[in-house]
């Protein structure tokens, strides 16, 4: 048996209130919508990781989701426009990552990263 996927669920009672977080800032498409559930896909082909933490790294608490993206700066600037405050970072991590914390329209904690 392989694993092929792994899928975050995030509990709300209203789903598409995070459209213009997921969908209109980060660019995730709407891949479904059955109304009580909505999933956002991106067009790369993601590898399968779980990852299981004590602390987020450098004091931080555990972030709910982790979303690495090509250009972080790209994607501060998206967060600083839509009024989203930044809550750690952005800073270069020592396991050499650039990244900052924000939090989506939930209340979860989202680290968004990009690898040096």
């Amino acid at each position: 048996m392989h694993v092929k996927r792994i899928i975050a669920n995030l509990a709300a009672p209203d789903p598409s209130a995070v459209d213009g977080f997921y969908r209109e800032i980060l660019g995730l498409e709407l891949a479904m919508d059955h109304g009580w559930i909505r999933t956002y896909a991106g067009d790369a082909r993601m590898s399968v990781q779980v990852s299981i933490a004590s602390e987020g790294g450098s004091g931080t608490p555990v972030p709910d989701l982790s979303i690495e993206v090509d250009d972080l700066d790209e994607a501060l600037r998206r967060m600083h426009r839509a009024g989203i405050p930044v809550e750690y970072g952005p800073a270069h991590e020592p396991w050499g990552v650039r990244r900052f914390y924000v939090r989506d329209p939930l209340g979860k904690l989202v680290n968004l990263l990009q690898h040096m």
